[in-house]
């Protein structure tokens, strides 16, 4: 309904129903996209994303009913969109019966999951009938050998099998590749063909510093500019017009010389960030809200809930962490902002 969004009834907690504003924040930008973070977990260690240990204990994980209870309270609100992520969503038991229990929150009108491929083989088929149409998959390499340098694990295979049964079973598949110079910058042009032979959309995302500072390297940042120079080099690069289900991605056709086509796109949270036109907010696993990815401020919303808080409690930490959303952060493409500002989350609790 235009105007005002109303705050519906969604479990004993609270039997307060009232009109509220739309969801925006200070700056005009609706909120209307939830990334949810199932767990911190992962079958994979990628050298710029997973630590070796210090994760969540089972005990500080929110549970399925608690992240049930926040995603009906946000989708009142006005929220409809969901993505789900980790660490590895697919490695916590009892995914597939959550995701159907979402899929029944009535008004949450689109439900994304994003993975690393490692166990979709075997879970595309339910992931279909539970509701998902659309799968972003984390893949930085074609090469096998270089996929376990990167990754620590031996399951490149593995992984492309689970691409190509998504791909014949019908969802939307898109490639996040996150590029960075030394590692995978001899393969843009391969994922570039990809793109053009197989049902998928190819994204190049700029590396980030995010999480352990260690994991940080200036020299292997690329920037999106510098990206689309690249494949410009294939042929012609003409850019799609916008699209909110693209999100953050500037897409583009690539029509290569010798007349295939296919669709590549580019984040750019550094060079060219997108915070003016952001709509979302993330809940960690351990239940923090976050507004901003690469801000740390966070709302503590399972303090909230297991301190016996109402829906209506819920809803107002919703708001203020919406209302507090930063114009925008302060990375920028400069060598030395970019090796003294870090963001300390860690990018597994945070959701990829």
């Amino acid at each position: 309904m235009a105007g005002a969004y109303c705050i519906m009834t969604v479990s004993t907690h609270s039997s307060i129903t009232k009109h509220l504003a739309p969801l925006q924040d200070q700056y005009a930008r609706t909120i209307s996209y939830l990334r949810l973070s199932i767990t911190d977990r992962c079958n994979l260690r990628c050298l710029y994303c997973m630590p070796p240990s210090a994760l969540t204990t089972h005990a500080d994980l929110l549970s399925f009913e608690e992240m049930l209870r926040i995603v009906r309270v946000a989708v009142s609100m006005g929220m409809n969109k969901l993505r789900l992520t980790g660490g590895e969503p697919l490695v916590r038991r009892g995914v597939m019966d959550f995701i159907r229990r979402l899929a029944q929150i009535k008004s949450l009108e689109e439900i994304r999951l994003t993975t690393n491929g490692v166990l979709l083989h075997d879970s595309a088929a339910e992931l279909r009938k539970a509701g998902i149409r659309n799968l972003n998959i984390s893949l930085d390499t074609l090469q096998p050998q270089r996929f376990k340098t990167i990754t620590g694990s031996d399951l490149f295979a593995q992984v492309w099998q689970g691409i190509q049964t998504a791909c014949e079973l019908g969802f939307h598949v898109k490639i996040n590749v996150v590029a960075m110079r030394g590692i995978n910058d001899d393969e843009f042009a391969d994922f570039a063909r990809l793109a053009t032979r197989q049902p998928v959309q190819v994204r190049f995302i700029e590396f980030m510093p995010i999480g352990n500072k260690g994991n940080w390297d200036r020299e292997r940042f690329i920037a999106a500019s510098e990206l689309r120079g690249i494949f410009s080099t294939l042929g012609n690069l003409e850019p799609l017009p916008g699209s909110q289900m693209e999100g953050p991605a500037r897409v583009y056709q690539l029509t290569t010389l010798d007349g295939q086509t296919g669709r590549i796109g580019f984040i750019s949270p550094i060079s060219h960030h997108f915070c003016d036109q952001c709509n979302r907010l993330r809940l960690t696993s351990g239940g923090r809200l976050r507004a901003c990815l690469l801000h740390d401020h966070e709302t503590d919303l399972k303090a909230i809930l297991r301190g016996g808080g109402s829906n209506d409690d819920i809803g107002k930490a919703i708001r203020q962490t919406i209302v507090n959303k930063p114009k925008g952060h302060t990375l920028h493409d400069d060598s030395t902002e970019l090796g003294q500002v870090n963001c300390q989350g860690r990018m597994s609790q945070i959701g990829g």
